[in-house]
């Protein structure tokens, strides 16, 4: 499998409060686990900064002129309690967009079979009209929609496996059927959407797991829900929101999976992409807190995505 890694220094330049779980330091585990003689054949390239034209794909412009206007001189911004803002954050956000979009055009036009995005801010939880959750825009949301619109995609699924609910892809596809929502994630948890009875258009497939879960439960969510829905709808193309906040050593949930539980996840949707869309996947960093626990889950995912 050919497989691209997007990253660029400038996602480094989101700040946000000391102690703040979502911090520049999670890249930095990341690039380190990746510079392993194991991923010497991952294709490394610099994300390019994105189209603010694609933005609107999956927000609308009003919302768009609100976090531009939000950006500070200097300082810190809070967006909410959670969320916060600063002088390189609308930098970072735009070519976490553009990283997104140009995963998007390479498995479209054969440059790679995958590509994984290793980008920040993360994007899940942004509504159409509501950045939330560490989350400014939604990247996975804008890179469907993209596909749809540059490659004439009919059928995009994403599957999201971050800790915490993709509320934010849920909202912006709720009444799509061309969009397949797939979630797995602790419930009740932040930010208490995701029961199995919110189903948008028949397009939205919820899978909670109760705190304390751990491999089996998560294995059995993924073989009773999430692939079926996948075989069934048979997307051109897969996105994965990879979050890795699940891992049992992370902070903020209580879900106990290891990083091999990732690399059959990864293994599964791989399955599914050579099945219905040409290989095709592009994977967007979500959620991930603790360092020793984000850096091993992302080596096995791209390893995974590396070897198929």
């Amino acid at each position: 499998m050919t497989t691209r890694l997007y990253s660029h220094p400038i996602y480094l330049e989101h700040l946000t409060p000391p102690g703040h779980p979502e911090r520049p330091d999670r890249l930095r585990a990341i690039a380190r686990v990746l510079e392993d003689d194991a991923f010497a054949d991952l294709v490394r390239v610099e994300a390019p900064e994105g189209d603010e034209a694609t933005i609107l794909f999956a927000h609308p412009e009003s919302f768009v002129d609100r976090i531009r206007a939000a950006i500070p001189e200097e300082g810190l911004v809070g967006i909410d309690a959670d969320t916060t803002v600063s002088p390189k954050s609308w930098q970072a956000a735009l070519t976490a967009i553009g990283a997104a979009n140009a995963a998007v055009d390479d498995v479209f036009t054969g440059k790679a079979d995958n590509v994984f995005v290793a980008a920040r801010p993360p994007g899940h939880h942004a509504e159409k009209t509501t950045a939330m959750g560490f989350c400014l825009f939604n990247n996975a949301a804008i890179a469907a929609r993209y596909a749809q619109r540059k490659y004439g995609a009919e059928r995009v699924a994403i599957v999201d496996w971050d800790v915490h609910h993709g509320n934010g892809t849920q909202d912006i596809f709720w009444d799509d059927p061309s969009v397949l929502f797939c979630s797995t994630h602790q419930m009740p948890l932040y930010p208490g959407t995701g029961a199995k009875d919110e189903t948008g258009a028949g397009n939205i497939v919820n899978a909670p797991l109760s705190p304390e879960s751990g491999s089996d439960l998560f294995r059995e969510a993924f073989r009773a829900r999430v692939l079926p829905a996948l075989d069934n709808f048979a997307p051109d193309l897969i996105i994965i929101s990879a979050g890795f906040d699940a891992h049992h050593r992370d902070p903020l949930a209580q879900i106990n999976l290891t990083e091999e539980d990732f690399d059959w996840a990864t293994g599964q949707l791989m399955d599914r992409a050579a099945r219905h869309a040409n290989n095709r996947i592009v994977s967007l960093l979500e959620g991930g807190y603790d360092l020793q626990g984000l850096s091993f889950s992302v080596a096995a995912h791209v390893k995974r995505l590396m070897k198929g």
